[in-house]
This record gives C-alpha cells, structure tokens and sequence, in this order.
C-alpha cells in the first residue's frame, strides 16, 4: 500500500536523483545558472523560515546574506580562516546580528515592519559602501576570498560548487522539514494565524519570532560564505533591495511550503535565463508571469497543507458520544 508518506520519500528521491545527474547533461553556461539558482534556493528557504512559516512580512533578507559573506571574506582573506570553518561563524554571525535588529522591531506588524526591514538591507549596504572600519573595502568591495577545500581537493569548478550548493540545499530540505514537524514548526504556524491567540495559548510570540529571525539568518549568512567562496570577490552591489525583493518574490509566489518555494526559486532564478535572448524585455516578461500568477492563483502554487491531527480512541469515543446526545 503506497502511503502519503512514501509518494512524498519517492518524488523527494527522484529529485535528487534529477539534480544529481542534471550536470552531465548540461554545458557550462547551464551548470552556473543552476549554481546560482541553488545559492537562490538556500536563501528562499531560509526566509521561508520567517515569512512562509512565521508569517513576519521581512524584504530584508540581502542584509544578513551580506554580513555572512562579507564576514567570511574578512576572516579569510586577513586571517586565512578556511572556507568550511567560516560556514557555521558566518551563519553565527549572522544570527547574531538578526537579534540585536529584531529585538527592537518584533512588535511591529504587516507593512510597518516591512518598511523597516528595507530600511535595514539599505543601512548595511551604506555602510558596506562607507568602509566602515576600514574593513570592508568601500564601493570596490575586497577580493582574493580563497576557495574552499575538501579533503586535499580545491572547489574551484562550477561543476564541484554545483554539487556543493546542492548538498547544502536537499540537508537544508530535510532539516527544515523535520523542524516544521516539531513544536517550534507548530508554534510559528500558530503565531502565523494569529499571534494573539497564540499568545492567549501561552506562546511566547516574541521569542519565537525572534527565534524565526536568527534562524533565517544563519542560513542566509552560510549562504553568504558560499557566494564568497564561489566569486572570490564581493561588494556592496551584490547584497541590493532587489536581492531581497526577488527572495521574497520566490516565497510569496511558491506558497509557503518547501516545495513551493523550491519551485519559487527555480522560477525567480532561473526563468530570467530563459529568456536572456530578449535582453532587456525579459525582466518584462518576468514580471508580468508573476503578475498573471498572483492572480490566478494568490495562495501560491503549492501552499502548505493543513495539519491534521487524529484523536486518540478515548477522545473519538466521547466525541461520539457527545454528537449523539446533542442529535
């Protein structure tokens, strides 16, 4: 008998299995745009986190991909930290700088807090662009980020940051999967209904969301130590309001659950390559698909499921009892 749970473990294989063998059938060209939609993929499914899952509306998301990529190439290129060690301190970094800016600004709600979190992807884009501290290089960003190395092997090809980018994306998948199952899943579906009642039911919506923020965060900053390994060069143009607004574009559009925004992604990132032919036209024909979407379809193309929860055989019985006395 083929169960929900198997269909779902079998289409999830086939998935791996299709991006596994994608590269061999693909030139390079191809091979890089999906780098970059996997790098896309990993940061909507760490703001799924905070928008799909919390429901916090947040267009800020480009400032903590900033921090993780701008702390690993500090760390790296003046220290000679490695490419794998920065991957957990960037996220941490990240994360902490989420708290310090969402403790403040958690109370705030729907467009106030939006406007907010664009305000904050454009401070850090200053100050990245002001070299604050002598540290990060000003408009011209700093170089030399050196590449990451796996036992003895140097990551440089496409190819190789294909499959590592990937990793990192079908281990993201299963972690926050399983992590929407758990009760801090529960607690951020609840608080996205209704933070009231969810307060009233004794959720600490404060610390959740704010827990949501710094989660989001690290990804994103892992993220970030990625991009950096993988151009060996950044600076502030690369971390921009539009980043943001076409990760947000990716969740809103996807639905809210992890395959949605996983299409999302591959929508967002990779239909513009599609149709590069029409140069500047094909940002039009983007933008218009997403239009034509929303109002087709406004939920998303593949929303969350709701949860359903069976009663114990004990509450079934009084259950039953209860609509006879009442028929």
């Amino acid at each position: 008998m083929i169960t929900k749970k198997n269909a779902y473990l079998f289409i999830f294989g086939v998935f791996i299995l299709f991006m596994g063998i994608l590269p061999i059938v693909l030139n390079n060209y191809w091979i890089a745009v999906f780098v970059s939609v996997g790098l896309g993929t990993l940061l909507s499914l760490s703001l799924n986190i905070i928008l799909g899952q919390a429901g916090i509306f947040h267009m800020g998301h480009a400032a903590f991909y900033a921090i993780g990529a701008y702390t690993t190439a500090i760390l790296n290129t003046r220290y000679g930290i490695p490419i794998f060690y920065l991957i957990p301190i960037s996220g941490i970094i990240s994360a902490i700088f989420a708290y310090f800016v969402a403790r403040p600004i958690i109370h705030l709600r729907g467009d106030y807090l939006l406007m907010v979190t664009i305000g904050i992807v454009e401070i850090v884009r200053i100050a990245l662009v002001n070299d604050i501290g002598g540290l990060t290089g000003g408009a011209n960003g700093l170089f030399g980020i050196s590449r990451p190395e796996l036992f003895g092997i140097k990551i440089k090809k496409d190819m190789q940051f294909y499959y590592l980018i990937w990793f990192f994306v079908i281990a993201t998948i299963i972690l926050f999967h399983w992590l929407n199952n758990s009760r801090f899943g529960r607690a951020l579906s609840c608080i996205k209904q209704d933070d009231i009642a969810a307060e009233g039911c004794g959720i600490n919506v404060a610390h959740y969301k704010t827990a949501a923020f710094m989660l989001g965060a690290f990804w994103a900053g892992m993220a970030g130590t990625l991009f950096a390994a993988k151009m060996t060069i950044i600076s502030p143009g690369s971390f921009t309001f539009w980043d943001s607004v076409l990760l947000f574009a990716a969740v809103i559009l996807g639905g809210g659950s992890q395959a949605g925004v996983i299409l999302g992604a591959f929508l967002v990132f990779g239909l513009p390559e599609i149709f590069r032919g029409f140069a500047e036209a094909r940002m039009l024909i983007f933008g218009l698909a997403l239009m034509i979407m929303m109002v087709i379809r406004p939920q998303g193309i593949l929303p969350p499921r709701p949860k359903k929860y069976s009663l114990s055989p004990l509450w079934q019985e009084k259950v039953q009892k209860l609509l006879a006395k009442d028929a």
